[in-house]
């Protein structure tokens, strides 16, 4: 129901006037008493900011095409009430807020996951005799909330002929099997009934969105999702798209068929802009991946980590629209690449491109 029919705002009924002006005068009332307003999963904040032109029966009023106006300018500052806005894009965030208005969530800890799990459990005996499992099968979900819930009430849902112990069992088996237990959609009072329950549909949902505002990026995190999840070298990653690579056979192929020298090639000052061209996509790209939580760079500023279940999640999305073949090879040409030979000398890049060579013959 509509918050202005709610508490039966007084003009509310009129065909002429302006929902959100009337909604944000009654918020500003101190009289009305405190109150707080919740957004939750603003991934993409334009709905908010951009000025609103038509009404809501999608036709232009003559209040709003007269002076247009964004949703967030109807936001009500007033010391009685409080706007809370979550996302998982830092970009979004600083399009509604200040930067020092903006709260970082990290990680959740292990006991605030084990406390998680246990309350979604109901107490009820999981079944392992073994105080351990369950920590385990924590450390597997790599401690996401949602992929707990789920985990939880699909156990629960079966009780009594299934446990901890059968779930981690599962989960452990193979990819698939993995895949099929996170993509429960188990029904949460608390949630919005249109919102999904399942983390890889979950995950999915945001990858679509940055498909939709940066190809490039998209086919990055394509890329990634083969490698192991751990000490991904950007060396790796750069020139890395089959568009790229097709320019460059291009280049070659009319090189090596001309007579005259200058036609088919690029000269060193166009070469280095190229260049400059693609790592600055390459960077803007890395930025969106970091602002959706779909990877995380470590400290030394030149390695990537992205979480297992993140990589699950784009490769059941891959395998759906027929593209996995074609990243897995462009996942073993660029590491063919970048494999160097193995005197003594390469042992330390060979110790750390082994991982990912593991991956590869999976």
């Amino acid at each position: 129901m509509p918050p202005a029919n709610c508490v039966k705002i007084s003009g509310r009924q009129n065909p002429t006037a302006n929902i959100f002006q009337l909604v944000h005068d009654w918020l500003c009332d101190e009289k009305k008493g405190k109150w707080a307003l919740i957004l939750d999963n603003v991934d993409n904040a334009g709905f908010l900011v951009e000025a609103r032109r038509t009404g809501q029966d999608g036709q232009t009023s003559g209040i709003e095409s007269r002076n247009p106006r964004s949703l967030v300018s109807y936001f009500p500052q007033c010391p009685h009430g409080s706007i809370l806005i979550t996302t998982r894009s830092e970009d979004e965030a600083l399009n509604l807020v200040e930067q020092r208005n903006i709260i970082t969530i990290g990680p959740m800890s292990s006991k605030d996951a084990l406390t998680l799990f246990e309350n979604r459990l109901g107490g009820v005996d999981n079944g392992s005799n073994d105080g351990d499992v369950g920590a385990e099968l924590l450390v597997a979900l790599e401690f996401m909330p949602l992929a707990i819930v789920q985990a939880a009430a699909y156990i629960l849902r079966r009780r009594p002929r299934f446990s901890v112990r059968k779930y981690l069992q599962g989960f452990r088996e193979s990819d698939r099997k993995r895949a099929s237990l996170l993509d429960y959609n188990s029904n949460e009072l608390r949630r919005d009934r249109e919102a999904k329950n399942s983390i890889i549909v979950t995950w999915q949902i945001s990858f679509d969105h940055v498909r939709k505002i940066r190809s490039s990026a998209a086919d990055l995190l394509s890329l990634i999702s083969f490698f192991d999840r751990q000490g991904i070298p950007d060396t790796l990653l750069q020139d890395r798209s089959e568009q790229i690579n097709s320019r460059q056979d291009q280049r070659e192929s009319t090189a090596s068929s001309c007579v005259n020298d200058d036609i088919g090639y690029i000269n060193d000052e166009e070469g280095s802009a190229s260049q400059s061209s693609i790592s600055d996509g390459f960077k803007e790209d890395v930025s969106v991946l970091r602002n959706y939580s779909f990877i995380s760079v470590n400290t030394n500023g030149t390695t990537f980590e992205m979480h297992g279940l993140v990589q699950l999640a784009m490769k059941k999305w891959l395998e759906a629209h027929g593209q996995i073949e074609r990243w897995k090879r462009q996942f073993i040409k660029n590491l063919d690449v970048e494999l160097p030979t193995g005197e003594y000398e390469n042992w330390g890049k060979c110790r750390a491109l082994f991982p990912h060579a593991q991956s590869a013959a999976a």
